[in-house]
């Protein structure tokens, strides 16, 4: 006896805030969280790329995460947090509000992007889950790394 799909698959999921909003993404995929520390400015990189900062020798690509889905600026501040994931060899943290905690998450909870979401934004993502009283918005970690054409 086999189950090749069970419905109670639990994934652990980051959850962050980002422009008013709840947002979560496959945690395996964050390297790991860490405070802003000094940025350099890139000149004439996409206005979503705030920066690059040298963490432990590495290189990192700091993207406004809130720029880039479109739906608003990350302001900076005490709570603001770098999330790291690493694509294709190369280092990206993506700025956020405040990273509230790592949820274990079943496949069932997950429900359909509601229709009433921006589209660029509802492309972007898995699907929707309440946590009591919020609705938190799952990330397509496959989209994350696609940029918008520069026009």
């Amino acid at each position: 006896m086999q189950d090749s799909t069970p419905s109670n698959a639990k994934e652990l999921v980051t959850c962050f805030n980002l422009c008013r909003g709840v947002f979560g993404i496959n945690a395996q995929l964050v390297q790991e969280v860490i405070k802003v520390g000094e940025l350099t400015q890139v000149y004439g990189a996409p206005d979503e790329v705030v920066g690059i900062r040298n963490l432990r020798g590495r290189i990192v690509t700091v993207i406004d995460l809130a720029a880039h889905l479109g739906i608003g600026r990350v302001e900076m501040g005490a709570d603001t947090r770098l999330m790291i994931f690493e694509h294709q060899q190369e280092h990206y943290g993506f700025l956020v509000d405040r990273v509230i905690e790592a949820i274990p998450l079943e496949q069932d909870q997950i429900e359909p992007v509601p229709s009433s979401l921006d589209p660029a934004l509802r492309a972007r993502l898995l699907g929707v889950w309440r946590q009591q009283d919020e609705l938190t918005a799952l990330l397509d970690p496959n989209l994350l790394f696609t940029w918008r054409d520069a026009e």
